[in-house]
């Protein structure tokens, strides 16, 4: 039954033929959708009910992502969203999205939450070598997603087998 939910509402399989716009829907969509299937360590929350919060290094989604994130929660915890310049350590967020900016490239951003419990998400092309837990790839013109499981555990986080499963590629433990 979740399998088909999650088919039939949000992972998207719709062309790219519009462009930009709605590469950045779909992308925020599953920032978002992400969190359910993500088990973080209990102490990655203050509290029950403290927010969820996905950090956005830059400005590559637009309000795409705010508007995916307004009214959604994940169990207790409102999803908010944090435009943020750079990826810090300090930085209290549970999903980090970098493409990298002049300012501060993919491996220093992803380098900045390292061992941290952030399920870390890039967008980077399918030769790189650094790369965040989750990668989107575009495949016959459809936005997916790619996940290093490693790197998930080295994060003190567990992602599900539903998720695991929409990947197209699952890099193991």
């Amino acid at each position: 039954m979740l399998a088909g939910l999650l088919a039939s509402t949000w992972w998207p399989n719709v062309g790219l033929a519009e462009g930009p716009p709605l590469r950045a829907a779909i992308m925020a969509t599953y920032l978002v959708k992400f969190s359910p299937f993500v088990e973080w360590p209990p102490d990655a929350f203050a509290s029950a009910s403290a927010p969820l919060v996905i950090c956005v290094v830059g400005d590559p989604l637009g309000r795409a992502i705010d508007e995916a994130a307004s009214g959604q929660t994940d169990n207790q915890h409102p999803v908010i969203v944090h435009h943020i310049a750079a990826a810090r350590p300090d930085a209290a967020c549970h999903i980090l999205f970098t493409e990298g900016t002049p300012q501060q490239p993919v491996e220093q951003g992803l380098a900045a939450v390292k061992g941290k419990p952030v399920l870390t998400v890039s967008d980077q092309p399918a030769p790189a070598a650094i790369k965040g837990i989750i990668n989107f790839v575009v495949e016959d013109n459809h936005v997916r997603f790619e996940i290093d499981q490693a790197q998930a555990a080295q994060a003190g986080l567990r992602l599900s087998s539903q998720l695991l499963a929409l990947a197209t590629n699952v890099q193991r433990r």
